[in-house]
């Protein structure tokens, strides 16, 4: 099995839900079902960060490992259907992206995109609220919940600064510390609500963390970082100890509904 090949839209990593821990990489793989071919592209586009998040599959499972906590990635490439974005978000199935035009997403019809919504969309959203509600279960307590995700080091030909951004909404717990942490470790320059921000509506963690007063965290690590096996691994092993501490913290694991920058978009 390489890179490219569907077996589900998600895959599942096992761990131990009494951490009370949950990981999910959403742009984890670039896997396309065949029916819809390369949906008219090169092989070389799969290869950019239009169609994943380079290095986050790798991390992430080293994450898994290391902390002993169970991982949802998501098991189709976001060029058939972005899970990160709201099902009513104009980017949610994308025809342009970074000067590329997706010829299998235009024209598009609405039977078509609430297949891929039904196919793809759901099921993964499906198995991350089940992963969480285990995590809850097992615990009696709000999980902490952390995204794991990559950017690329240009965008639209602009350069950027940062080796790490950490990406919230109003409810910094887990985030606010974890700045903290990377900030103090050696001389990253890190992004708070940089390079995105982290507040969109309906994206994995506003539906998951936000909606139901859990803690959360989104990671932006920069690709060129990460591409490879050694940098994932290195990556992985430098959060480990900063997100134990952080899931340590006695206020970490309580339901508070802080709401969302997005309520009145």
């Amino acid at each position: 099995m390489n890179a490219f090949t569907f077996t589900s839209p998600f895959e599942l990593i096992p761990g131990d839900p009494a951490r009370g821990l949950v990981l999910v990489a959403d742009h984890a793989k670039r896997a396309l079902p065949e029916t819809y071919g390369a949906l008219g592209l090169p092989a070389s586009e799969f290869e950019r960060h239009i169609a994943y998040d380079i290095g986050v599959e790798a991390v992430s499972r080293a994450l898994a490992e290391k902390l002993g906590v169970p991982a949802v990635l998501g098991g189709f490439s976001r060029l058939l259907i972005d899970p990160n974005r709201g099902i009513n978000d104009p980017t949610l199935i994308r025809q342009l992206y970074d000067g590329t035009i997706i010829p299998g997403n235009y024209p598009l019809t609405a039977e078509e995109r609430k297949n891929r919504i039904d196919r793809f969309y759901l099921p993964f959203h499906n198995a991350v609220a089940d992963m969480v509600n285990g995590v809850e279960a097992a615990t009696g307590q709000a999980p902490l919940i952390i995204a794991v995700h990559s950017f690329t080091p240009s965008l639209l030909g602009r350069r950027r600064p940062w080796e790490v951004g950490v990406l919230w909404d109003i409810d910094n717990r887990a985030a606010g510390p974890l700045i903290e942490a990377l900030r103090a470790d050696g001389d990253l320059t890190v992004g708070d609500n940089e390079p995105y921000d982290g507040a969109y509506p309906g994206d994995t963690m506003h539906r998951h963390a936000t909606t139901r007063g859990f803690p959360y965290a989104l990671i932006e690590i920069r690709q060129d970082l990460i591409a490879g096996e050694a940098g994932a691994k290195a990556w992985a092993y430098r959060l480990a100890p900063m997100l134990e501490a952080i899931n340590a913290r006695p206020d970490m694991h309580e339901v508070r509904h802080f709401g969302s920058r997005t309520d009145h978009m």
